[in-house]
C-alpha cells in the first residue's frame, strides 16, 4: 500500500528502513521530516510500527534542512530517522538520514534547458532530490555534444554537482554558464552573485526553465543594508540548531561593532522567526545562523537582518562590489 502523499512525487524505500530498525535493536524510533513530507507521517509511523512493532515518536518542530537535527527528540529516542536530507551533521551516532530522491522524468525539461542554454561549457549542479539522477543528466547533454563540468564541493557536500541553500561550494568550477537542476530560485541566485555567471533553472516538477534575475534582490538588499548605515544598536544571532551554529563568526561580528562604536547584544535562539525578535528593540539585527533568514523573510521582520557580508559593507568595512549571499562552508 503507498501513501499517494508521498510516493507519487518521491522514491521511499519502507523495508530498507525497516530493516534497519530491527538491526539497531532499537525500542523507540524517532522520525523527523522536512514540512513537504509531514502530510506523509501518519502513513509511514504506521507501515513501519506493523513491520518492526517498535514504538515510534514523530518530531512536531520545524525542520529546515539537513543542518536541524531535532536534537531533543534524539536524545529520547534509540534511533533517529531524519528524511528528506543526505548527512550533513557528522558524530550523531543515532541519527540516520533518509534521502527521498525525486521522482521525475528528467528529459523534457532538459531538452528545453538545452535548447536555450548557448555556446561553451555548463556547470551541472543541482539538490539532494535530483542528484541521483546525474549521471542520466551527464548522459543526455554528452549525447547533444555540449561540453559540461561538475564539482565536488567541500566536506559538508556528499555528491558531485549538489548545493546546499547555505553552500554552492559544488560550483567552485571553470565553466561559461550553469543549468541548475531543481525547485525554486534560492539556490541559483546564490550562484550567479557568486559566480557573476549566467544561471539557468529547470524545474523537472514542473518541466518549466527560467534565467536568473539577481538584479531585483540586490536591489532589495541595497535598499536594507542602506538602512543600517545609521543604526547604532545590533542584534548579533546565534543559532542553537547543530549544523547552523557559528559562534566564531558571530564573535568577529562583535569585535567589528566594537571597532565601528556600535552597541550589541549577542543573541541565542533555535528558531529565528519575526515574532522571536519582536521584543528585542534593535535598529538591526545580524544573522550568523541559516543564511536563508535575511533573504527569504526579509519584509516580515519588525527590523532590519543582515548577513555577516552585509553587515560589513553597512559599517563601511567592505565595499558593496564584495556583496555575495552567506554560506556555511567547511
Amino acid at each position: 500500500m503507498n501513501s499517494p502523499s508521498l510516493y507519487c512525487s518521491f522514491y521511499l524505500d519502507l523495508d530498507d528502513i525497516a530493516n534497519k530498525i530491527k538491526h539497531s535493536g532499537a525500542r523507540t524510533v524517532g522520525l523527523q521530516f522536512p514540512e513537504g513530507l509531514k502530510r506523509s507521517a501518519f502513513f509511514i509511523a504506521g507501515e513501519l510500527e506493523k513491520r518492526t512493532s517498535v514504538n515510534i515518536i514523530i518530531s512536531g518542530n520545524p525542520c529546515y534542512g539537513a543542518c536541524d537535527v531535532d536534537m531533543e527528540l534524539m536524545r529520547s529516542v534509540d534511533v533517529l530517522f531524519h528524511f528528506g536530507h543526505s548527512e550533513l551533521v557528522k558524530g550523531l551516532d543515532n541519527v540516520i538520514y533518509i534521502e527521498t530522491p525525486a521522482r521525475t522524468n528528467i528529459k523534457n525539461v532538459l531538452a528545453k534547458a538545452i535548447a536555450e542554454l548557448g555556446s561553451g561549457t555548463i556547470g551541472l549542479v543541482t539538490t539532494v532530490q535530483h542528484v541521483h539522477r546525474i549521471d542520466d543528466i551527464k548522459a543526455f547533454i554528452r549525447s547533444k555534444g555540449i561540453s559540461y563540468v561538475v564539482g565536488t564541493g567541500d566536506s559538508r557536500i556528499k555528491y558531485p554537482g549538489q548545493i546546499l541553500g547555505c553552500n554552492f561550494s559544488a560550483a567552485d568550477i571553470p565553466c561559461d554558464q550553469y543549468l541548475y537542476i531543481g525547485s525554486g530560485t534560492f539556490h541559483p541566485l546564490g550562484i550567479a552573485i557568486a559566480t557573476k555567471r549566467k544561471v539557468l533553472c529547470a524545474d523537472p516538477m514542473t518541466t518549466s526553465i527560467e534565467w536568473v534575475d539577481p538584479d531585483k534582490i540586490l536591489r532589495t538588499r541595497c535598499g536594507i543594508i542602506a538602512k543600517c548605515h545609521r543604526a547604532d544598536t545590533y542584534g548579533i544571532l546565534i543559532s542553537t540548531k547543530i549544523g547552523q551554529n557559528r559562534a566564531a563568526l558571530a564573535q568577529r561580528m562583535a569585535v567589528l561593532a566594537e571597532k565601528y562604536e556600535k552597541k550589541y547584544i549577542m543573541i541565542s535562539l533555535d528558531n529565528i522567526t519575526p515574532d522571536a525578535l519582536m521584543q528585542f528593540k534593535m535598529n538591526a539585527f545580524v544573522n550568523t545562523a541559516c543564511p536563508r533568514i535575511a533573504i527569504d523573510n526579509a519584509g516580515m521582520f519588525s527590523a532590519p537582518v543582515l548577513t555577516p557580508v552585509e553587515f560589513e559593507i553597512a559599517l563601511g568595512h567592505k565595499d558593496w562590489n564584495e556583496y555575495v549571499f552567506d554560506e556555511i562552508r567547511d
